[in-house]
């Protein structure tokens, strides 16, 4: 059994969860410089450094300018 770690839903083959990877909605990153939304495979060729996808944006690092749109933070005064 494979699972996706943004979501937990599991899958028989590794291709399977693979495909979901390129579709999971809870896979996405926001970059908070531009607030472009953008699946993780998009903002990395290595698995290790995180940059946003568009060309006009000066974001990167996970957790420094790149969040998982579940984990987006919120204002609180």
């Amino acid at each position: 059994m494979h699972t996706c770690r943004n979501c937990n839903q599991s899958f028989q083959t590794e291709l399977a969860l693979e495909l979901h990877r390129d579709t999971c909605t809870n896979g996405q990153l926001l970059c908070e410089v531009c607030g472009e939304r953008f699946q993780e495979g998009a903002a990395t060729e290595d698995g290790w450094h995180y940059e946003c996808p568009n060309d006009d944006c000066d974001g990167d690092g996970l957790e420094q300018d790149l969040y998982r749109v579940g984990a987006v933070r919120t204002a609180t005064q």
